[in-house]
């Protein structure tokens, strides 16, 4: 039985770690999130979707001078939904972690403290590179 309960706490604690990542790569408030090979609908698409749109369709001179005012309407829209829902992510995976973290063993909780702190560091490490990046 506590073997188990160790191994079901251990997979939550990686999966939390690994949503954490995630989030981290994910685009922000302080800018995209690292470049990496995407299809369909997404961070890369959202990006900049006025090249990807132009390309794509093999868009004209004409109907890019009709989509790019579309589009530059909706980044707004889109980064304040997608700002919303990485703080509502962030507040779902603290209270995760402050569910799971109880449950463990004094060595776990270590562990599972420096997996957040790590997570955490890479998030700042991120942030601070595109802060550079935009200058």
């Amino acid at each position: 039985m506590t073997r188990k309960i160790i191994t079901i706490t251990t997979a939550a604690a990686l999966s939390l770690a690994g949503l954490v990542y995630l989030e981290a790569k994910e685009p922000d408030e302080h800018g995209p999130g690292p470049k990496h090979e995407h299809h369909g609908p997404g961070p890369d698409h959202m990006e900049n979707p006025f090249e990807h749109l132009s390309k794509d369709l093999n868009l004209t001179d004409d109907q890019k001078a009709k989509v790019q005012p579309i589009i530059d309407q909706t980044k707004p829209q889109l980064a304040a939904i997608h700002k919303e829902a990485m703080e509502k992510m962030h507040t779902l995976l603290e209270s995760t972690g402050a569910q799971i973290r109880p449950l463990l063993t004094p060595e776990q909780q270590q562990k599972f403290d420096a997996m957040k702190k790590a997570h955490e560091d890479m998030r700042k490490a991120a942030d601070e590179m595109h802060d550079a990046q935009k200058k």
